[in-house]
This record gives structure tokens, C-alpha cells and sequence, in this order.
């Protein structure tokens, strides 16, 4: 009985190679699909709000992170000036900005409204 339990066993060191890329397989197919569900897009992302940051100059109107609504006064390399309303301007980090009304990114659209 012990006999067909040997026979029946892998022989040593015959096939462990092809066993660790069937294992290995699933997880590679895993990253790919969550590298362009979920990290592309994010990148994609990142690089159209920089551009858009990039592309600020005095008069934009802006959105903040915060949800404040302003028109651009001046640019320094991490802040900038914003007016909120007569006689009101505020300094915000340039990095806080969500969004430039009229931005249309790279598809080339109307910019400014």
C-alpha cells in the first residue's frame, strides 16, 4: 500500500516551476486589471489638474478644495491671491484649487466664462 503512495507522488524537483507561474498568473492578471482601473485613471487625473494649475494667470475665476468661489489677483509659485468679494482677498495655497471656471483640460474646449 505504502508502494502506490510513492508511485503516485511528483518526482522531486520535476515540476515546482510550472506550478509557481500557474500560482503566480492570477496575480499578475489582478495588477494589470487594477493598474488601468484604478491607477491610470488617477494619474490621468493628476497630470490634467496640474496643467490646469500650470495655466492660471491673473482673472481666472476659481474654485478652491473648499468651495470657495474667487476670482485670481496674483500669482506666487505656492500661493495665490484671490478677491471673494469687494474689498476681500484671501491668500490660498496654489495647490488648494479644484478648478478654473471654464477649464476644459486637454480636450481643447472654450476656456473662460
Amino acid at each position: 500500500m505504502i508502494d502506490v503512495a510513492y508511485a503516485m507522488a511528483e518526482a522531486p524537483g520535476g515540476g515546482g516551476g510550472a506550478g509557481f507561474f500557474q500560482a503566480m498568473f492570477p496575480l499578475l492578471l489582478i495588477f494589470i486589471i487594477f493598474y488601468f482601473i484604478l491607477i491610470r485613471p488617477q494619474q490621468k487625473k493628476q497630470r490634467t489638474h496640474r496643467e490646469m494649475l500650470d495655466a492660471l494667470k491673473t482673472g481666472d475665476q476659481i474654485v478652491t478644495a473648499g468651495g470657495v468661489y474667487g476670482t485670481i489677483v496674483d500669482i506666487g509659485e505656492t500661493k495665490v491671491k484671490i478677491k471673494i468679494a469687494e474689498n476681500v482677498k484671501i491668500d490660498v495655497a496654489r495647490s488648494s484649487i479644484a478648478s478654473r471656471l471654464g477649464w476644459e483640460g486637454e480636450k481643447g474646449g472654450k476656456e473662460g466664462s
